[in-house]
Parts: structure tokens; C-alpha cells; sequence
């Protein structure tokens, strides 16, 4: 039958238990909710296999794995996900609707075993849930709650992606259709902390392995250890003697000496034999000499070989692009084709850079043969054999040296007691010359401090008279101001006669020193903030203070007002040379008495 047009065309698996009746199927899947599906027992699917239970194109499932045939296998993503109804013993599966989205599922904790199982029916019982379940694999413990879920921990990781194929099927216990026996599957991934703990101790083992053979790798690239040198002895002497005279083993032998000769094997006893293998080593010399001859000749042949092959190369190339000039001109050219233009173009091109550059090369080759050879003609035959001579002449001398440096260091060793005893000696002299000569600088370093700051204190002394100067100069002009003022005053005395008796306040400040009502507030200020100070302040500091009240205050007229109250401020120095300061002190109450 069909529902609202609702048809899934889905088969069972063929599995060994007994198919129920189709109509009764129906009747069950429209219980449920679900579309019927057709159950003509004929194949809807024509690829099913009915040999190997499963639709061919997915992958098999390993053969000794429980449940083969129950449980499908992962599917590909890029295949259409084709679910079946799974029939147990005692319940069964029915898959959710294909066109609905995959159930969603939680980040899978690192490790996971483990998967949570929702929506049991709640008739559901633990044998049933095995049932089910251990066809993904083998199950180690189930813990069912009362409220129709439970926990479900497989044996192996894989396991889990089993069980989580089936998370949104319908289930079913028996044909029965009441609500207590139906449920619907939700599986995902569960965070345990056994899962966590086995997923740490897997990974502390690989990291393990990992270092191990990480070890072995390293100690099979190490270079191995030379192979330690012997001690001499007169054996061993002879043997790398005989050893210096064979020309294979002759780098091993002089090794071995060059060892000897740093460890201070060489003695009295032993300079004769280790002069002789010194000796032996020195034969090579002529050796070597002809076997670079040899290779240099090598060499010269080589580069003859490699000059003609690439003049016979450059030959064939000049005329392959004389080919391509000659097809370039217009009594051939036209009766070619765009096409093959162009190709005969681009080749043309490609041959002439290629020539060009094997041509630099040959007479970059020929230039060098060219400098050799003019170095060659400078140098004289005549020349040549004197130079010969004085290398032979040379390396006799070079021997006698060798010589008289063996006999020298012999000489040396007896006398290396008195040569320490001398140096301490010496080493002794110096430093107390050392000392002393540090003594002198530092005295004359300070002899130019002293200097220095002689020389300053009388600058200093120097500005201190000029700005008592100043003042002294200011002072004067401003009692000859003050006496013109007076002058003018007193020409205006008999007009003022009415203005003095109304004003006598007026009066008594125009003849006094202080001439404002500002001035008055100033000498308050200033009175009340030196009478905290009884020390005395700078000039600097008291005018800070007065600039707080008013930013127009300069000091330049504080200090003349001051300077003018000679009775009510009083200024001393106080300190020697470079920390002289001037501060200011209140002496109005001695000033009173004074006055």
C-alpha cells in the first residue's frame, strides 16, 4: 500500500532466520510512521547479489568480523547512503527516511571506544541491546539507565563507526506495535575516561617507538670513530717505518706520526727513528709531484678532446642556421604556410642563441690558452732552470734546518728549568713596573681633575662679580628714579596739600619704598612664606610659589623688590666654590627695631 505518495524502494537483507508475512510488515511500518516498502520478493535493486548479502559496489566487510551481513559497512561519501531493514531475534531495524539529513554527532574525543545509545524502547532490556549491537563488534561493558539510554564500550576504535550507522533507525521489539516497544536510535560518540587513558598509554608507546627508531637511524648515519692510534714503541716505530715506504698505506702511517709526534713521543732515545720516518714522509714529495704532473697532462688532453668536439658541434650548427637563412629568403619563403613560417622562425632563433652560446664558450676556452700561453713566452728557459736549481737548492737548506731546529730543541728541553725560573722572574718585574706605571697615570688624571676644577671655581667666581655688578648698577638707577619721583613730588606738594590731608595712607606709600597695592600683597606673600622658611629660599624657589597665584609674577621684579626692603629681606650665601647659593631670609622683626 501506499501513504500520501510516500514510497521507499527498499529490500531487506537475506539473512538465515524466517521472512514474516509482507501485509503484516505494512501494517507495521504505517504504525510507525514510516512509508510501507514493497515486499513482492521479487529483486528492486538489480546490481543485489544474493550470493554475498550485500549490494555490490560497496565494499565487503572483513569475513571474521561478528555480524557480517547485519551491519553494512561504511559507505563512501560519494555514494548514495542505501539503508536496509536489519532483522534480529528478538526486534528489528528499520532505516530512517533517506532524503532526511544525517543525525548530527558530537566531535569524537581522542581515543573513543565508547558511544551513547538514545531513544531505547522502554521495554528495552540489556539482551536486546546486545543483540543489536554486537554485530559492529565485540562489546566489553553496557550500562543501561532508566531512562531509555545507555553506554555501550567496544573493544576496538572501528567498532564505533559501526554502531553509529545505525543511529536514526526505528525499533522495533517483536510485531508488537505499542509505544513501550518502539523507540528511535540515536548513537554517538561518548567520553570516557578509560577511552582517554588506553588512547595516552598508545600514544606514549608510539612516541616511544618513535624515539627509538629515531636513535637507530641516527646512530646507523653516525660516521664511525677513527680507530685509536697505538702508543709508540720500537715496534711499532718499525712497522710505520715500512708502512711510510708503501704507497697505499702511506696516508694511515703518516697519521699515525703526525699522532706520535703531538703526544711528545720524540726524546732523546727515540730522534733518531722518528728523523728517519720525517725522512721517509719527504720522499714522497717527488711522488706526488709527478702524479699532479700526470693528472694536469690528463687534464690538458681532456680539454683538447672537448675543444674539437665542440668546434665540430659548432660547425653542425652553423649549418643548420644556414638552412634556416636560405629557407628564409623570398624565392622559398613564399611557398611556405603561416604555420610553418612561424616554426622555421622560432627555430631559427632557437639554434642562433645556442650557437652563440657555444661560441662564447670555445673562445672563452681559447682566451685562457692564450693568457697561459703569453705567461709561458715572459718566463725565459734560462729562467726555468734557475728556478729548478734554487728549489733544490731550497730544499737542502729546508733539510738542514729541519736538522739544526731536532738538534735546538733538544738543547731547549735541558734548559727549559732556568728558562720558567727567568720568566717568573720577569713576569714579577713587569708587574711591579705595570703597577707603577698605573700610579702614574692616576695621579696625573687627578693632577688634571684638580685642574680642571680650579679653573672652574674661578669662572664661576668671575660671573658672581659681574652679576653682583649688575645688581649694583640696577640699584643705582632705580634710587635715581626714585629721586626724580621725589623731585616731582615735591613740586606738586603745595597742589596735593587737600589730596595729603584727605589721603594721608596715600601719601605714606608714594614716599615709602613699597609704590603699589600689589607690591603690599607681594611683600605679604612673600613675609608669611619666609617665615615658614626660617632657613632661608632661593630667589627660584620663592618665585614658583608666587607664580602658583599669579603666572604673570616675573622674578626680576621680586628680586628688586626685595633688594629695596632692606629692612624687611636680607639676603646670604651660603656653601663654598661650585655649591655657592644665595637665599633669602625675613628680618622684619629685627628690622623694626632697627627703623
Amino acid at each position: 500500500s501506499t501513504d500520501g505518495g510516500r514510497n521507499l524502494s527498499l529490500e531487506s537483507i537475506p539473512m538465515g532466520l524466517p521472512m514474516s508475512d509482507p501485509s503484516a510488515w505494512a501494517t507495521a511500518m504505517n504504525n510507525l510512521g514510516m512509508a510501507p516498502m514493497g515486499m513482492t520478493g521479487q529483486p528492486l535493486l538489480p546490481d543485489f547479489d544474493p550470493a554475498l548479502g550485500m549490494m555490490t559496489g560497496i565494499p565487503p566487510i572483513n569475513p571474521m568480523m561478528p555480524g557480517l551481513g547485519i551491519v553494512p559497512p561504511p559507505i563512501p561519501p560519494d555514494m548514495p547512503a542505501v539503508k536496509e531493514i536489519i532483522h534480529c531475534k528478538s526486534c528489528t531495524l528499520f532505516p530512517p527516511n533517506p532524503h532526511l539529513p544525517p543525525p548530527a554527532t558530537r566531535e569524537r574525543p581522542p581515543g573513543c571506544k565508547t558511544v551513547f545509545v538514545g531513544g531505547l524502547p522502554e521495554n528495552g532490556t540489556e539482551q536486546i541491546i546486545m543483540e543489536v549491537f554486537e554485530q559492529c563488534g565485540e562489546v566489553i561493558a553496557i550500562r543501561k539507565s532508566k531512562k531509555n539510554f545507555c553506554h555501550i564500550r567496544f573493544a576496538e576504535e572501528f567498532m564505533v563507526d559501526k554502531a553509529l550507522y545505525l543511529s536514526g533507525y526505528r525499533i522495533r521489539l517483536g510485531s508488537s506495535t505499542d509505544k513501550k516497544d518502539t523507540g528511535r536510535l540515536h548513537v554517538d560518540f561518548a567520553q570516557a575516561r578509560d577511552d582517554l587513558y588506553e588512547w595516552e598509554c598508545k600514544q606514549r608507546m608510539l612516541a616511544r617507538e618513535e624515539r627509538h627508531r629515531r636513535r637507530l637511524a641516527e646512530e646507523r648515519f653516525r660516521p664511525p670513530s677513527p680507530p685509536p692510534v697505538v702508543h709508540y714503541s720500537d715496534h711499532e716505530g718499525s712497522v710505520v717505518a715500512e708502512k711510510l715506504k708503501d704507497d697505499t698505506k702511506f696516508s694511515e702511517a703518516i697519521q699515525t706520526l703526525l699522532t706520535w709526534i703531538e703526544r711528545g713521543e720524540v726524546n732523546r732515545r727515540t730522534a733518531n727513528n722518528f728523523y728517519s720516518m720525517i725522512q721517509s714522509a719527504n720522499s714522497h714529495i717527488r711522488r706526488l709531484v709527478n702524479e699532479k704532473a700526470a693528472h694536469e697532462k690528463e687534464m690538458e688532453e681532456a680539454k683538447e678532446k672537448f675543444k674539437l668536439a665542440l668546434s665540430g658541434i659548432l660547425v653542425q650548427f652553423e649549418q643548420i642556421v644556414a638552412v634556416y637563412h636560405s629557407a628564409s629568403k623570398q624565392k622559398a619563403w613564399d611557398h611556405f604556410t603561416k604555420a610553418q613560417r612561424k616554426n622555421i622562425s622560432v627555430w631559427c632563433k632557437q639554434a642562433e642563441e645556442i650557437r652563440n652560446i657555444h661560441n662564447d664558450e670555445l673562445m672563452g676556452i681559447r682566451r685562457e690558452e692564450e693568457m697561459e700561453m703569453s705567461d709561458e713566452e715572459i718566463e725565459d728557459p734560462s729562467e726555468m732552470k734557475e728556478t729548478e736549481e734554487s728549489a733544490l737548492v731550497s730544499q737542502v737548506e729546508a733539510l738542514k734546518e729541519e736538522n739544526d731546529s731536532l738538534r735546538w730543541q733538544l738543547d731547549a728541553y735541558r734548559n727549559e728549568v732556568e728558562l720558567l725560573k727567568q720568566e717568573q722572574g720577569k713576569a714579577s718585574r713587569d708587574e711591579d713596573t705595570t703597577k707603577e706605571q698605573q700610579m702614574k697615570l692616576l695621579q696625573q688624571a687627578l693632577q688634571g681633575m684638580q685642574k680642571h676644577l680650579l679653573k672652574v671655581q674661578e669662572e664661576y667666581k668671575k660671573r658672581e662679580a659681574e652679576l653682583e655688578k649688575v645688581k649694583e648698577d640696577k640699584l643705582k638707577i632705580e634710587t635715581l628714579l626714585e629721586n626724580l619721583k621725589e623731585q616731582e613730588s615735591s613740586t606738586s606738594r603745595v597742589c596735593a596739600c587737600s589730596q595729603e590731608k584727605e589721603c594721608p595712607v596715600e601719601k605714606t606709600l608714594s614716599n615709602s619704598p613699597v609704590k603699589s597695592e600689589r607690591e603690599v600683597l607681594l611683600v605679604g606673600i612673600i613675609s608669611t612664606f619666609l617665615h615658614v622658611h626660617p632657613f632661608g629660599a632661593s630667589i627660584e624657589y620663592i618665585c614658583s610659589y608666587l607664580q602658583r597665584l599669579d603666572s604673570k609674577i616675573c622674578t626680576a621684579e621680586v628680586e628688586v623688590l626685595m633688594t629695596r626692603l632692606q629692612n624687611t629681606f636680607r639676603q646670604e650665601l651660603s656653601g663654598v666654590g661650585a655649591s655657592l647659593e644665595k637665599r633669602w631670609k625675613f628680618c622684619g622683626f629685627d628690622g623694626l627695631k632697627m627703623t
